[in-house]
Formats: C-alpha cells, structure tokens, sequence
C-alpha cells in the first residue's frame, strides 16, 4: 500500500512504556480549572488512549450534536483548544488523540501507525461512549481518518470538515513531511523550540510573530522529565510513514484510491478548508471536491499553507454554517 496509508517496518517492536517516561505535571492532564477533563477508552490491541472532553455548557440544546475533532500525523489534542473553547457552550466537543500521540500510549509495532487502524481505534471509541452521531473536525491526517470513517460507518458523521486535506495529496507535501517528521530533536527553551518551528514552517504562516511561534510549540511539545523540550508524539510514526508514489494519491496505487472514500460523505455537508500556499492540497483537487459531491463548501485562507489553524475568521463562520447545515 502507498501513500499515507502505506506500512513501513512491518514488526518493529517499540518501547510501549517511553511515553510514561516523557511525562511530567505540566502535561499529565486535566488540573482545576481547565475547561476539559480527561476521557480513555481502550483499543482492539489494549492500548490505552486518550481524548480531552469538553463538555456542553449548561445553554446547550439537549440534542446538540458533538463535535469530535482528529488532529494531524504528529499533533494532539492542544490543536484544537481555541476551536473546542469556542464550540463548548453550545455542544459537547471531544479531542481525540490517536496512538502515540499526547496521552495516548505509544503502539507496540510500528505497523500500527496508519490510518486504518486509526478508524478502527476510532471505531471502538464510538462504541465504548455510545455516541452516536457527531460533527467531524479532521485536520490533515485526521481528514483522511474522517474520510475512511465514511466507508465504514456513514452513519457516525454529521457532517465534516476536512482541514487542507483531500483524496489526493500533492507529492511536493508529502516530501516536506518526510525531512521533520520523527527526527526526535529537543530544546533547552521555548524560545530555542520556537524558533527551529519557524525555520521550518515559517513559509506555512509567514505572518505570525514570536508570540505565535511559542504558542505552535506548546501546542506540539511538551515539557520532559530530563528538563528538555521535545515533540510530544512517538517518534516511530515516521516509520510507517511513506509517501505516496505516481502522483501522491493515499492509499492502494491505482490514482484514485481515497475518492471513494471522499464519494462516501455524498449526502453530508462538508467544509473544506485550504491554505492558500498548501503543498499538500492543491487548489485542483479542493476545487475537484466541491465539483465532486453536493454539499461541499470551500474556504480558502490566504497566506497559509498547510494547514490552516481554523482559529481564522472566515473558518469559525464556516464551521457555523457546517454545524447548522449537519443534522
């Protein structure tokens, strides 16, 4: 298989209890005051996996749908933060972290970072809290997890946004992933943790300043025990990482491998999302997409590559209209 979908290292055994050591009292979880408590559930493979949960405010319609928001290849739950906070008073919004992300516990093989197993993880979640029905919120990576969902189980999702991600996915991208993801660096400061994010995604957000930078990176790392500052993700995700091969499609080779699974959100509403500079989804495919399916809603942000932080104006009014439109 190729593409994000394809499994490198078949067999690689990993070290399940290093995710343990990384953890101090600043990322342990949920502390007084926080707008979210800590959930789990626990995949096919007794892995124990985490997802914050913020929960409706007291002005939420009983039948408020939720919000379930999958972030990207290495983010966590910390993505979502300013979107669930603003979501929270009028609906339960639920930020998932998948294997060997955040809290989650870190796979035992390598195999298992792909995105099928990530729906069935999935899958197990939506049966151990009986949620029936939601919103999907997928960034990236978690675009295609949500894209998948729909071949398997149509009747979970609401609606969707997909965040800079389509069925076909733009070598050039893929490539730029291939040189960061699992290199395992560490800084001594935030400031030091900012400023190597901006040297490699500067171009990705060429208007943020210091500020912004540092926020990125307490969004992406975490604090270690050893008093370094390191990305909070396993490392050995970049092992079952491959890029795609003839033309950067996800999935099986043959060209249009995931538009089935895209085909499979006909009868939803769905936003797209896509960063203007992307070089993961190129303004064909979003466009191909809207073309594609009815009901599909396209916002493009300037001066943003992937992906888009859906903190931008134009996106929150969007997300609106996805959540008035899914029912």
């Amino acid at each position: 298989m190729g593409g994000i979908l394809g499994l490198h290292g078949l067999g690689h055994p990993i070290n399940a209890d290093a995710k343990g050591m990384m953890t101090t009292q600043e990322q342990a979880g949920a502390q007084p005051g926080d707008p979210w408590v800590d959930g789990w559930w626990e995949s096919a493979d007794g892995l124990k996996l985490h997802f914050r949960d913020y929960r409706a405010g007291p002005d939420a319609a009983p039948d408020a749908l939720p919000a379930i928001c999958i972030p990207g290849l290495t983010r966590n739950a910390r993505d979502f933060e300013k979107l669930a906070e603003a979501m929270q008073p009028m609906r339960r919004v639920i930020c998932i972290e998948l294997r060997g992300r955040g809290e989650s516990e870190y796979a035992r093989e390598a195999a298992s970072y792909n995105p099928l197993q990530y729906v069935e993880d999935l899958d197990r979640f939506f049966d151990e809290t009986g949620i029936p029905r939601a919103v999907f919120i997928g960034t990236s990576l978690g675009g295609i997890v949500t894209m998948l969902s729909a071949l398997s189980h149509p009747e979970r999702i609401a609606g969707a946004l997909l965040n800079d991600v389509g069925p076909v996915l733009d070598k050039k991208g893929l490539s730029r992933i291939t040189e960061y993801v699992g290199q395992g660096r560490n800084f001594p400061t935030w400031m030091h943790a900012a400023r190597a994010l901006q040297e490699v995604h500067g171009d990705v957000y060429p208007d943020w300043g210091i500020q912004e930078w540092i926020g990125f990176a307490k969004q992406l790392m975490e604090l270690g025990g050893n008093g370094r500052i390191a990305f909070d993700y396993d490392m050995h995700i970049a092992d079952a990482f491959v890029p795609a091969s003839g033309g950067g499609e996800v999935g099986v080779p043959g060209g249009d491998a995931m538009w089935p699974a895209f085909d499979a959100l006909s009868g939803k509403p769905v936003l797209v999302v896509h960063g203007e500079t992307s070089d993961l989804l190129t303004g064909t495919v979003a466009r191909e997409m809207v073309g594609r399916i009815p009901g599909v809603e396209l916002v493009t942000v300037p001066r943003t590559g992937h992906t888009p932080t859906l903190n931008e104006p134009a996106v929150r009014e969007a997300i609106d209209r996805l959540i008035e439109r899914s029912r």
